[in-house]
């Protein structure tokens, strides 16, 4: 059995663990939502955090709650920040609309350990009141959103970097690769020569432009409706809480942000979140389509194109011996699927609002987050186990760049496209090569036919 203390809320008593943190309003969400055993992401937490330090700072500058609560609160919502009581933030991720019991959550830990610092009792409240002074000229309705946001902005500045490493990487082997001539695929039949550097330069442009997209998205959640207390209105708070607010936010999260114009707006709006989801449903749609390349490009190694090999990285088959497979490939489309089934639930989430608010801002924080913590992990590993590592079967590469009937492509201004599409024809049904075939029946000079059906110059017809 574990110890308990009794806390008091205006339901009436909860049994709490003793050394809970947490206090009856947690307690009762940890009942009410044993859903999933998901809890909140790690930069949720801090972002609630933050926003409980920076109210905390301006409600003592405004006189609203006296200097020893102020600092109390202040030093405990920087643990929270720091990380250090993670293990008391227990509501699960599916829980009450708004996120009101993962807000109370906070409040709780907060000024339980404030209430530690100055001496008190846990769940006495005896100096610090969750509700009266952690929580003071706040409400769910403008705090939730506010580090909902400022969570998603923190979580994307580790998944930046990533993407830059990944789109170096992929260009770093169009450089490598930049002379390697193989043959073009569209319709996932023959098509003209294209380097092997092209197809790479490419792919680190998708991943660059995807990173561009997000960032463009990520603008609109810069601006914050904190202040607006329950409604919108500010009711309880200071006239000058709102921006001062804000601006305190942004100074000690290290994050550019903005008081919103209108707080009746960023209450009711959470399209924000849906464009930001969409920009990462869009790398995702990108790093499926590259991954699946990938797999296709090192298919066999006896049977399939073999123009590429993937780094090994563990056993493939239980049965088969010595079977390989791109694992890595596989797991970036795996988790592209996950985004986009994330993207769905928050598209739902930000379309169910009803006037003064969205109440399903847990599902958007959840499936945002998780969507860019699975895309920092996943492509950072595709990139240095995987993409650094690639090297070319060259000979495979220019054998098929030397054989593929889409050769005849470049004939056609010289003998037309029916000409050439029978010489096709003829190439396909008896093995030989368009240029056999073209010399054979001397429809230009061979040196005119060395020249127009060299597939390097294909690659590069302007330069």
């Amino acid at each position: 059995m574990v110890d308990t203390r009794k806390e008091k809320d205006s339901l009436g008593e909860v049994e709490v663990p003793l050394n809970a943190l947490y206090g009856a309003q947690t307690m009762r969400a940890v009942e009410n939502f044993p859903i999933s055993g998901l809890r909140a992401s790690r930069f949720l937490i801090g972002a609630l955090g933050l926003v409980k330090r920076a109210a905390a700072e301006v409600n003592q500058e405004l006189g609203l709650i006296t200097p020893e609560q102020g600092g109390a609160i202040v030093r405990a919502a920087q643990e929270v920040i720091d990380g250090q009581h993670d293990g008391d933030f227990v509501v699960d991720v599916f829980q009450a609309g708004a996120g009101v019991s993962l807000h109370m959550n906070a409040n709780e830990v907060i000024a339980n350990r404030a209430n530690q610092m100055l001496g008190a009792g846990l769940g006495t409240y005896a100096k610090v009141h969750p509700n009266d002074h952690v929580n003071y000229g706040q409400s769910t309705n403008d705090v939730f959103p506010t580090a909902m946001r400022l969570s998603a902005l923190l979580a994307l500045e580790e998944l930046y970097p990533v993407l830059d490493g990944l789109a170096e990487g992929f260009a770093g082997k169009a450089e490598e690769f930049r002379g390697v001539l193989k043959a073009g695929r569209t319709h996932m039949q023959d098509a003209v020569p294209i380097t092997l550097g092209q197809e790479f330069a490419a792919y680190g442009v998708a991943v660059r432009k995807s990173s561009e997209a997000i960032r463009r998205a990520a603008e609109g959640l810069r601006e914050l409706g904190l202040g607006g207390s329950a409604v919108g209105t500010g009711l309880n708070t200071h006239p000058a809480y709102r921006v001062r607010a804000v601006a305190r936010l942004a100074e000690i999260a290290g994050v550019e942000l903005r008081a919103a114009d209108d707080l009746r707006w960023a209450m009711q709006s959470c399209a924000c979140m849906a464009e930001v989801s969409g920009a990462l449903r869009g790398l995702a749609l990108e790093m499926v389509r590259i991954s699946n390349d990938l797999r296709l490009l090192s298919s066999g190694p006896s049977t399939g194109f073999n123009e590429i090999h993937l780094p090994s990285l563990q056993p493939g088959s239980s049965i088969m011996p010595g079977k390989v497979n791109p694992v890595l490939a596989e797991l970036t489309a795996m988790v592209g699927f996950q985004v986009v089934g994330n993207d769905a639930a928050v598209a739902m989430a930000v379309q169910a609002g009803q006037l003064e608010l969205n109440v399903m801002m847990p599902t958007m924080a959840h499936n945002v987050l998780q969507s860019i913590m699975i895309l920092t992990n996943t492509l950072r590993e595709l990139d240095r186990r995987c993409v650094r590592g690639i090297t070319v079967h060259r000979e495979r590469c220019e054998y098929y760049a030397g054989s593929t009937v889409a050769l005849a492509t470049a004939l056609n201004p010289y003998i037309g496209y029916a000409k050439a599409a029978a010489l096709v024809k003829e190439s396909v049904a008896t093995g030989r090569s368009i240029v056999e075939l073209a010399q054979e029946q001397r429809l230009l000079s061979d040196a005119q036919i060395a020249a127009i059906l060299d597939p390097k110059t294909m690659t590069e017809p302007h330069s």
